[in-house]
């Protein structure tokens, strides 16, 4: 995917993530070194539920932001090197925070409808 169909793709998940508010929300967290092989045995994995209540842009280094009930979470719009929408409600990021260290962030929203 190239970076302008990768912007536009973030944008349109944006632009619509108002229709999750109110949902359980998932967001599982990896950390990895191989972005050839994300092997699950050799990641760092971080799973957080919560009530999604509000998303937001912060332009003051450019983060994409997700909050919920004793939840915060942020993703990097400068280093976002890959996104995808692998199922119903399912989106997945990642980014790129060095040249062997690797974040990917799934998201799953329990949508009602």
């Amino acid at each position: 995917m190239n970076s302008e169909e990768l912007n536009l793709n973030i944008i349109a998940f944006f632009e619509t993530i108002q229709k999750y508010y109110g949902c359980k929300t998932e967001i599982t967290e990896g950390l990895y070194s191989d972005i050839e092989d994300l092997d699950a045995n050799l990641t760092t994995w971080n799973l957080s539920e919560f009530e999604f209540t509000r998303s937001a842009y912060r332009t003051n280094g450019k983060r994409f932001m997700f909050e919920g009930n004793g939840m915060y979470y942020e993703i990097s719009g400068e280093r976002i090197i890959e996104f995808k929408q692998p199922g119903r409600n399912k989106f997945e990021f990642i980014e790129q925070y060095s040249e062997t260290v690797f974040r990917i962030t799934k998201i799953r929203f329990h949508y009602k409808y």
